[in-house]
């Protein structure tokens, strides 16, 4: 059976791609849970609707990504963290509260974009990455300093 589907299908296919399944697979799988569409000609045309209204939608995104990340690019943001003599903080910066700051300073990027490996543990000058679109990562300096 030809299938249209609707979103992306790990190790199917993409989103618009049309593919040939087993019909029970399409049934019981890809139609309940809205994945696929029968492959007819109006399921065709509605398909490739959506996916010009996608690329818009997604060129639309990815520009304004590159703006917040050129923005971005010129941000320190600088994170107080009590610590001890060593410099080893007694708690950690984690993504949460970079998220925070970038908040304070008026970008709203959401945590989960934050790629931070692990918590910051020390006082210093960090490059933390952030995931603004599919295409588009940006870097954000970070100072982490003694509270007080």
């Amino acid at each position: 059976m030809e299938v249209i589907l609707r979103d992306d299908v790990p190790k199917l296919g993409r989103r618009g791609d049309i593919v040939t399944v087993k019909d029970g697979y399409a049934r019981n799988y890809l139609f309940p849970r809205r994945l696929a569409l029968p492959a007819t000609p109006g399921s065709r045309k509605q398909v490739e609707q959506e996916k010009l209204a996608a690329a818009r939608r997604e060129a639309t995104e990815k520009t304004a990504a590159e703006a917040v990340s050129k923005m971005l690019a010129e941000v320190v943001l600088t994170i107080p963290a009590k610590a001890g003599e060593s410099d080893q903080l007694f708690g950690s910066v984690t993504a949460m509260d970079i998220a925070e700051a970038l908040a304070a300073k008026g970008f709203n990027i959401d945590k989960r974009k934050v790629l931070l490996e692990e918590p910051i543990k020390t006082i210093g000058e960090y490059q933390v990455p952030l995931h603004l679109h599919r295409e588009v990562t940006a870097s954000v300096k970070v100072l982490v300093v003694r509270e007080g």
